[in-house]
């Protein structure tokens, strides 16, 4: 399969083993991850009281490359901020659809939302 940017949903969608998981298993091979998107998985783990190292070993397990969040995609965030204004777009969100767009690969999510956008980035939906 190509490679993707995997939003927190895709990567927690594997862990969790919820539907669609199957999808996003399949791109692994290829996959990369913002440092955001990475932090919102490990914060959301964690909420569901999942020790720190566990859950850290569990997206390590995965083998998905996390790319550092510096000052040109925060710009490409800030960017997408009218696109996406009151459309239930996060920044972690625009952060993945960022990256996607700069690395002109699709953005793989769960969420539905997204494949409404009118945005330069490419979106594929695993559920």
């Amino acid at each position: 399969m190509s490679a993707v940017v995997l939003d927190a949903s895709a990567v927690l969608a594997v862990i969790n083993g919820e539907p669609g998981a199957d999808t996003v298993i399949a791109s692994l091979s290829d996959a990369r991850i913002c440092a955001v998107n990475y932090a919102e998985v490990i914060s959301k783990l964690v909420d569901k009281h999942v020790e720190l190292s566990d859950a850290l070993d569990a997206v390590t397990k995965l083998g998905v490359s996390i790319v550092d969040f510096d000052a040109d995609l925060a710009a490409s965030v800030g960017a997408l901020r009218p696109a996406t204004k009151g459309r239930g777009i996060s920044l972690a969100d625009r952060a993945c659809l960022a990256l996607a767009g700069r690395d002109g690969i699709p953005a793989l999510t769960g969420d539905r939302r997204w494949a409404s956008l009118s945005i330069a980035a490419q979106v594929r939906l695993f559920r």
